[in-house]
């Protein structure tokens, strides 16, 4: 009786949130985990799930996985919200079930916060479990790096039936091997990526004996093919690997990739070298779930971004592309993209400092914003700073280069897309993640784009 009232609740929340054009992401899912506080793991029944975590790269992957399930015609569901913790999770769950917790759909694909990992996967048994990297992310709330390896270590250890999928390059997820013996799908990248700075290493050190890592090439941050000298922990070889990569552009890129041993040439619809790294991850739970290597290649080729992550909107003269960054890495990997872009443009930082962000906005000191200065670039570009912390990024780009009197600061979001609207030409949104959601709402009320839950 519990569990069929958690289920009528849920779904009457969810759909009155919703009729208030609010997301109803969360909630519905916490009340229903009050009323029946095992339901997740009820609704999981029958239904066979991949789970994807790590620091970066979570949404983009499962967006890339749904389609690849899709396309090879095999129905799912996911918590395309981005609501990533359990009530979010057990709300699309019961989105997905009827009244008595049948399930509709009968394959999921489940973006999970790294933290929430440990008790999801015992309340989910998942089939496949993809790990993308480990970066330092949110201190106040993870704490370091070695925090966030044991959170997932865990988790992974509470799914004994799954296949996990690792990335290779990346020294501290690799680490994870020897929790599913047999079960391991390795994917990586097999040379430097172009554009790529080898950047401040979150992982300097071996994980096993302390010693310095040896790199045989970088792609970015502490990833690429590293080996310990003294202890001769080393990257393995991939089940699923990005031989080379070409024509690294704003619009995406085009690779060779082995899987399996076979080579195929794909076309990846997303920008940034490190989308590479999201595609193969993919390719490699799609592959252990069952679909044929070239049909999850081929559905690179048609991608379409996860809000708020390499999003695109047109509003007026101005080509807005908007891109999450929450942590050094992958602001590093924006910068990067901001570096791309051709001719005249508009950056935009919106730092806020709410729970959801982070409260700590140090990390912003280690991303590496005077690359933005070097050369011709910071001739061409306009600067503007929002969010509860828009002075303290004023003074960063101040101290990587910029002149402070020409970063203009607005504080509120009308204010904000009203200035974007004014911009001609490439207009760069970086906003962390409660900036990023009202400034979403606004740019996709004015350009016809969908809700964030769609």
């Amino acid at each position: 009786m519990r569990f069929v009232l958690a289920i009528i609740c849920c779904k009457l929340i969810r759909l009155a949130l919703r009729l208030m054009g609010r997301g109803g992401t969360a909630l519905p899912g916490k009340v229903a985990l009050r009323i029946c506080p095992d339901m997740l793991s009820r609704l999981a029944r029958g239904v066979t799930v991949a789970v994807v975590t790590g620091t970066n790269g979570k949404t983009t992957t499962c967006r890339m996985l749904e389609k690849m399930l899709r396309d090879a015609g095999k129905d799912c569901f996911a918590n395309r919200s981005g609501s990533n913790l359990e009530r979010g999770i057990t709300a699309d769950f019961v989105s997905n079930a009827g009244l008595f917790g049948r399930p509709r759909r009968k394959l999921a694909v489940i973006e999970c916060d790294e933290a929430a990992f440990r008790r999801v996967c015992g309340e989910l048994d998942p089939a496949v479990c993809v790990v993308t990297n480990v970066f330092r992310d949110q201190l106040d709330r993870y704490g370091e790096v070695t925090h966030t390896l044991g959170a997932i270590r865990e988790g992974l250890d509470h799914a004994p039936h799954a296949r996990v999928c690792l990335n290779a390059d990346c020294s501290l997820t690799a680490s994870l091997a020897p929790c599913a013996p047999d079960r391991v799908r390795f994917f990586g990248v097999d040379a430097p990526l172009s554009g790529s700075a080898s950047d401040v290493s979150d992982a300097p050190r071996c994980i096993v004996c302390g010693a310095q890592y040896e790199y045989d090439y970088h792609t970015f941050a502490h990833l690429g093919g590293f080996r310990c000298p003294k202890c001769g922990y080393s990257r393995t070889e991939p089940d699923v690997a990005v031989l080379s990569a070409a024509d690294l552009s704003a619009d995406g890129s085009s690779a060779e990739i082995r899987v399996d041993g076979e080579i195929y040439d794909a076309v990846v619809d997303l920008p940034g070298g490190y989308n590479l790294y999201n595609a193969a991850a993919a390719i490699a739970a799609a592959t252990a779930i069952g679909v044929g290597a070239d049909s999850a290649v081929h559905s690179l080729a048609k991608l379409e971004s996860g809000f708020g992550r390499m999003e695109r909107f047109a509003l007026g003269d101005a080509h807005v592309t908007m891109v999450l960054v929450k942590n050094p890495a992958g602001c590093d990997r924006a910068i990067d993209f901001v570096r791309s872009l051709p001719g005249s443009l508009t950056a935009v930082f919106c730092l806020n400092d709410n729970l959801a962000d982070g409260t700590d906005v140090s990390w912003i000191w280690d991303a590496g914003f005077e690359r933005l200065f070097e050369g011709e670039d910071g001739a061409r570009l306009r600067l503007i700073v929002s969010g509860t912390r828009a002075e303290d990024m004023r003074l960063r780009l101040k101290y990587a280069g910029a002149d402070e009197n020409a970063v203009r600061v607005i504080h509120t979001t009308g204010e904000l897309v009203a200035a974007i609207a004014e911009e001609k030409g490439e207009v760069c949104v970086l906003p962390t993640y409660t900036a990023m959601l009202p400034l979403r709402a606004e740019l996709a009320a004015r350009c016809g784009g969908k809700e964030f839950w769609k």
